[in-house]
């Protein structure tokens, strides 16, 4: 017989959200928590709570905190939960209660969330809710899934001159509508974040100089760049600085598919398929997102490195709160802007799967450096 420990002694908790909310139905497996081998104080490959301050005058999260009158039994919500995403934990075991007491604790987050965006009363502002993570501490989550730094070489902190720069800027603009992006992917429990990154912007840059959209391969950056440490953690700027130094060329995914962890590194003949980068940018575009705009048209779609801490719950809409500048622990790609709206905000695409966010993208609002959005961004040139 199942047997679940509900007698919770929860006074003053978040309201029922999690009924109202949509599933999403990523399958994977349950990551553990690694150590990385490069992560500073300054500069975290993920956040050791959701409490961390923020740079853009937000009040800190404290998920431990009290909010309304949580309803006692959410265990229907969590079996339906583990049906979706096809998570197995024997019924009654240790580890089907740790995981139970996590996804409550999701939940009293979700209403935390939600409660301090819609009181800002701002419009098409994010909402949060139950996704594929929300069986994840918010440790796990940061130790599996954020796993990117920023690395700074010489010419990082310059700002280009575009050819964009004499033109009148689109109120918006996205790549995808150009067809030379590639779908989503999913990087599993793999902290490939930043590969994923990278390679993406050179599939983009290879289309728009006139060549057939090709995905290249992830799992050769993953496995290849020795400046980085596999699905353990790297940034797109070192392996950037890879691709630029061995002139390698990324093969097709198919000839060297995606496995969710670090491999020997395979060579192929010269005289084989690949796409390789004549040379890179860095910059940090904090107060001069415009340029940002610019350097995304004149370019092509931008590798950018952002605090995705609360990214684990996003569902959908503008992100405009509950992240900071200053702690970047996740690689993704910037594809568009749109600014015909209340809220103007950078199109950003990850690699969770489609069914994470808004199809596996998700949207950060423009200026202030949201999310650090602006402040550590690369593109290639090929």
């Amino acid at each position: 017989m199942l047997r679940l420990c509900l007698v919770w002694c929860l006074s003053g908790l978040c309201a029922h959200l999690a009924a109202a909310l949509p599933l999403n139905t990523e399958d994977k497996v349950v990551p553990q928590a690694r150590s990385h081998p490069c992560r500073k104080s300054n500069t975290t490959c993920g956040h050791p709570a959701l409490s961390a301050s923020s740079r853009n005058g937000h009040a800190p999260l404290d998920p431990s905190s009290s909010y309304g009158n949580l309803p006692l039994d959410h265990s229907s919500n969590f079996l339906n939960f583990l049906k979706k995403v096809h998570r197995r934990y024997p019924p009654g075991s240790q580890i089907f209660q740790e995981r139970y007491q996590i996804f409550l604790k999701s939940i009293e987050r979700h209403s935390y969330l939600n409660s301090l965006a819609f009181a800002s009363n701002r419009t098409n502002v994010a909402y949060y809710g139950i996704n594929q993570f929300s069986d994840l501490s918010v440790e796990e989550f940061s130790a599996t899934y954020l796993r990117s730094y920023p690395t700074k070489n010489g010419s990082f902190g310059k700002r280009i001159k575009t050819s964009a720069q004499e033109k009148a800027l689109p109120l918006r603009f996205d790549w995808r509508e150009k067809k030379v992006v590639t779908p989503v992917k999913n990087q599993m429990s793999c902290g490939g974040c930043w590969a994923f990154s990278i390679v993406g912007a050179v599939e983009s840059a290879y289309a728009i100089r006139g060549n057939l959209l090709e995905e290249l391969s992830v799992q050769q950056v993953i496995d290849c760049s020795y400046k980085d440490y596999g699905c353990n953690g790297g940034s797109t700027l070192s392996a950037f600085n890879w691709l630029n130094q061995t002139r390698i060329k990324l093969v097709r995914n198919s000839k060297y598919t995606f496995k969710a962890h670090t491999g020997y590194c395979t060579y192929f003949p010269g005289s084989d398929f690949g796409v390789s980068i004549k040379g890179y940018e860095e910059y940090d575009f904090s107060g001069y997102e415009e340029e940002m705009m610019k350097m995304l048209i004149d370019l092509g779609p931008l590798a950018v490195i952002v605090d995705a801490v609360s990214w684990q719950d996003y569902l959908g809409g503008i992100i405009q709160h509950h992240c900071s500048s200053g702690e970047a622990n996740h690689a993704v790609l910037v594809i568009g802007f749109d600014k015909t709206g209340d809220t103007p905000y950078w199109i950003v695409k990850n690699s969770w799967g489609t069914s994470w966010g808004i199809e596996g993208y998700v949207y950060i609002k423009m200026g202030g450096n949201v999310c650090g959005i602006a402040e550590t961004v690369s593109a290639p040139f090929v």
